[in-house]
């Protein structure tokens, strides 16, 4: 039987797809559906910007404040010091404590563009979990908390015991993180109040891990929601392209880059990105989901142009926009495209295309590089070039050089 949610979050969150599991979904709609609740989502600061990763569960976040409710965007100074396991392969490197500070900076950017982080009433709260985890005393802790998980229980994680199965170290220091996680949901509950976690369905173990550690300690029913975990229609994992991260902060990928990320969404996949990131009504989404043919790129604008919007503003949509229908349409260079800009101590006697194509970001190496250009894959203004070692000096960047890797990839060079 189909359940059909009272509370507007919930309603809202299946309808659009952000919905994986629930640990009571009846018990959790109706605390919604009486009052204001408090949810946290936990970031570790393990670079210095968001990537669109984790764009569908900022936008979780902004649902629920739109319903009515509190988010708690906590970020993980102190867990950040220890490091996630979850299906990782290996141990993250550890930070340095000025390192982690930065990254935080870097990341409360992005969330100020999705909340609303006003006084009073459902105004979303930035936290950081340094604030209880640095100053516990280990021993009180092992007392206090450590006596309430089973390490055969914690064992039969998956996340675990598929790091076990490939006979992949794991640390001491990572096995902890999943009892400080577990301490974070306890601490929020004591100190605001906090009912519900969510965070993306690597995460439900964790979860559930602090939902029983707060019931033992403080007798309190609290909830763990989570989403799916997202990969495109061609396998490849959200938020990953040919050219890396699609970092959410501009300083790391422009404008530009980032509206052509969604531009290039794949025809089976438009509908369903534009319920989960964008705000368009459904009935519109699945509109433009229908169309067929060259008209299912009215639908991937229209996607590019919100999440844009969204992150950027509408300003930065538009000159994104702009940009692309001049390189596409018209042929032309367009003002906002990534641009990579040489310094003559740079430039030399001379630069290599293999140089360029590599600088530009248009390939991840030089091997790279070198094939793409040998496969006839490159364009110089606009006119395919298959000789890597061509050499280029000051002579050739009286204008502004485009190079284009196929259709949909392109930067420009220029001298400083």
């Amino acid at each position: 039987m189909t359940y059909h949610p009272k509370s507007d979050f919930l309603r809202t969150i299946i309808e659009r797809g952000f919905l994986a599991d629930c640990t009571d979904l009846q018990e959790l709609d109706q605390k919604l559906y009486s009052g204001t609740v408090t949810a946290y989502i936990g970031y570790d600061a393990t670079a210095a910007s968001l990537h669109v990763g984790h764009l569908l569960n900022i936008m979780l976040l902004r649902w629920f404040q739109k319903c009515g409710h509190k988010p708690i965007t906590l970020m993980g100074g102190g867990t950040t010091k220890v490091g996630d396991p979850s299906f990782r392969s290996d141990e993250r490197p550890l930070l340095g404590p000025e390192q982690i500070q930065a990254n935080i900076d870097g990341m409360q950017k992005v969330f100020a563009r999705y909340l609303d982080y006003k006084e009073g009433g459902n105004g979303a709260l930035m936290l950081n979990n340094a604030e209880w985890l640095d100053s516990l005393n280990y021993l009180d802790f092992l007392r206090d908390i450590g006596r309430h998980f089973s390490v055969n229980r914690m064992l039969s994680f998956e996340s675990v015991k598929s790091r076990l199965d490939r006979e992949q170290s794991l640390s001491f220091l990572e096995f902890n993180y999943m009892i400080l996680q577990a301490y974070d949901f306890l601490e929020l509950n004591r100190r605001y109040d906090c009912a519900l976690q969510m965070g993306g369905s690597d995460q439900w173990g964790n979860i559930i891990n602090g939902i029983d550690l707060t019931r033992r300690v403080l007798d309190h029913e609290i909830f763990g929601l989570t989403t799916p975990l997202l990969t495109t229609s061609d396998g490849r994992k959200m938020g990953k392209s040919q050219g890396g991260a699609m970092w959410l902060n501009a300083e790391m990928l422009s404008p530009y880059e980032f509206w052509q990320f969604w531009r290039n969404t794949t025809d089976a996949d438009v509908g369903r990105f534009l319920k989960l990131y964008t705000e368009l009504p459904v009935e519109e989404c699945d509109r433009l989901a229908a169309l067929q043919g060259s008209e299912i790129n009215e639908g991937k604008i229209i996607l590019a142009r919100e999440v844009t919007t969204l992150l950027h503003g509408a300003d930065a949509a538009a000159a994104a926009e702009a940009t692309a229908r001049e390189v596409f349409e018209k042929g032309g260079t367009g003002d906002d495209l990534p641009t990579l800009t040489l310094s003559a101590d740079e430039l030399g006697d001379g630069i290599s295309l293999a140089q360029l194509v590599t600088r530009s970001g248009l390939a991840k190496t030089g091997k790279d590089g070198k094939r793409l250009i040998g496969e006839g894959g490159l364009k110089v203004n606009d006119e395919t070039c298959t000789e890597a070692g061509r050499m280029f000096t000051a002579s050739d960047f009286e204008t502004p050089v485009k190079l284009s890797a196929g259709k949909k990839r392109h930067a420009l060079v220029q001298i400083g």
